[in-house]
């Protein structure tokens, strides 16, 4: 499978040392990676709500001499043919969004055509025990979800979907328990008190795996291993599917290295049927 023009983006990002606007402006072209090789700086600026100076100084920061040779290199690297004209007003607004959420789903297909962070991640979370998993405000479904089918295979797993005073106590407590990593999710908005839960889960031992609607979101510099799922920007509010769609993913690798997960998935399904559990 080729690469689509937001793969390709973000390995021209990969390696550089970029300042929290820089990141805002790499997220914002990676997520909009079909038009931006079409944009002028002043319109991506505006894009990106960051000024056009600072355009100019991120396309210097990556290598170039200015925003005019990022664009044509980008031209080169991530072409994408704009959509002909009225084929995007063919749609609604609300079909609009569910092209969009197809596109996020294809740039996920593509980043997992490299299994070996998926791989990584899940053998980090199988060997936790306990495993905390972290989701706030936007992203506590997300890491609900996840919880709930991870506790039919894992041991001891506890869901940190409450913020407060107490988030540090119940990190400090997984910690003291043996936990060896933890798992994060992470959507915009991103709550100011994720990344300082990260940052002490870090301080207290754990090998932070986050999932993250970016990789240049800015719980990046307090994750061990990121992996980016885009979300959907084109209603009120914002929809995750390909998020959604990598907890699951991360589930299997979790469950293949976990020697017992099939016998212990056979055993929930013994008691279910024995207690009546589910509707036939």
């Amino acid at each position: 499978m080729s690469e689509s023009p937001a793969a390709r983006l973000q390995k021209l990002f990969e390696g550089h040392r970029l300042t929290p606007t820089q990141r805002r402006i790499a997220h914002c072209m990676v997520r909009g990676a079909a038009e931006v090789p079409f944009l002028s700086s002043v319109e991506l600026a505006e894009l990106a709500g960051v000024s056009q100076p600072s355009v100019t100084r991120f396309a210097v920061a990556l290598g170039f001499d200015g925003y005019p040779a990022l664009r044509r290199h980008l031209r080169e690297v991530a072409p994408a043919e704009r959509a002909a004209d009225g084929e995007e007003d063919a749609y609604n607004e609300y079909q609009q969004a569910v092209q969009g959420e197809i596109e996020n789903l294809r740039q996920l297909s593509a980043m997992l055509a490299d299994p070996a962070p998926v791989q990584e991640a899940g053998r980090l979370l199988a060997g936790s025990r306990p495993l905390p998993v972290l989701g706030l405000r936007a992203a506590s479904s997300q890491a609900r979800g996840f919880a709930y089918f991870a506790a039919k295979v894992h041991p001891d797993v506890r869901l940190l979907d409450e913020g407060g005073s107490m988030l540090a106590d119940r990190i400090d407590a997984a910690a003291g328990a043996g936990a060896s990593a933890l798992l994060c999710f992470a959507l915009p908005r991103h709550p100011k008190e994720v990344a300082e839960a990260l940052e002490h889960a870090r301080g207290a031992g754990l090998t932070v795996v986050t999932v993250a609607d970016s990789a240049f979101a800015p719980v990046a510099r307090h994750s061990d291993l990121l992996i980016p799922a885009p979300v959907g920007t084109g209603l009120a509010f914002d929809t995750a599917c390909a998020p959604m769609l990598l907890g699951r993913v991360l589930l299997e690798s979790m469950a293949d290295a976990l020697p017992d997960a099939q016998a212990r998935l056979e055993a929930f399904d013994a008691r279910a049927a024995a207690r009546g559990l589910f509707v036939e």
